[in-house]
């Protein structure tokens, strides 16, 4: 892979899933702001540019781990994979993170105030999310799989929500609320990191919420930086037809 300051950085993870991990670590969001090159990535970090390249190349060439190449996969099959993979994976875990919040609130709150306005994000954001993920099951993911099935078989693709562009604007505006919000809860927790007072729940909580956090990093990189760029174009193609 040639990685240049130009480089988009959605583009890099969508097909390198390896390069997330040196993006993580700087802090620089490739999911919700993917759009952005390295160069400008870099700028808004103060991180020099070249130095970030070489953590990316050695990121790709050092790591032992696998990477699926999900940039390759029909995008039926990519739709249901996010749906049942990352939207299960949302709705079972929503209901396990409250009780943990709410207790730790209630025991280390008086200390900790930081951890009600956190248990209120994370509330915000699971009705926000539960919504979200059914308008896609419902309305966008059909429109996709439709988009598949009309670009095999050759026939025409007609939506009745006119442009399968329209719902995918909707959906990324909403990833773009999801990523401020748990970056500010981020923010609160020291990055999950419990204080010296923190119980063992406290940092059972904690590491719940950077695993939610970091399946949630990857499902809307799956979406904005692949499904849905891809979509858009296999449309497009179908009406230059």
């Amino acid at each position: 892979m040639n990685i240049t300051k130009d480089s988009v950085i959605g583009e890099l993870v969508a097909q390198d899933y390896r390069t997330a991990s040196v993006f993580k670590k700087h802090k620089i969001d490739f999911c919700c702001q993917g759009h952005r090159s390295i160069d400008d990535a870099c700028k808004n970090e103060d991180l020099s540019s070249d130095k970030l390249i070489s953590q990316l190349e050695e990121a790709i060439t050092q790591s032992s781990g696998t990477n699926t190449d999900f940039a390759s996969w029909p995008l039926d099959l990519l739709a249901d994979y996010v749906e049942k993979k990352h939207h299960r994976y949302v709705e079972s875990k929503i209901p396990e993170i409250i009780p943990f919040l709410d207790k730790i609130v209630r025991v280390h709150g008086d200390r900790h105030p930081e951890l009600l306005e956190i248990a209120q994000l994370f509330k915000e954001s699971a009705g926000e999310l539960s919504a979200h993920m059914k308008k896609e099951e419902l309305i966008l993911f059909p429109a996709i799989r439709k988009l598949v099935q009309s670009h095999h078989s050759g026939t025409s693709f007609e939506s009745p929500m006119g442009s399968i562009k329209n719902p995918i604007e909707t959906m990324m505006h909403e990833h773009d609320g999801e990523g401020e919000r748990f970056r500010r809860i981020a923010e609160l927790s020291d990055n999950y990191t419990p204080p010296a007072d923190g119980c063992t729940t406290y940092r059972v909580t904690f590491s719940m919420l950077k695993e939610f956090e970091d399946d949630l990093h990857l499902h809307i990189h799956l979406e904005n930086n692949i499904l849905f760029p891809k979509s858009i174009a296999l449309e497009e193609s179908l009406l230059t037809v």
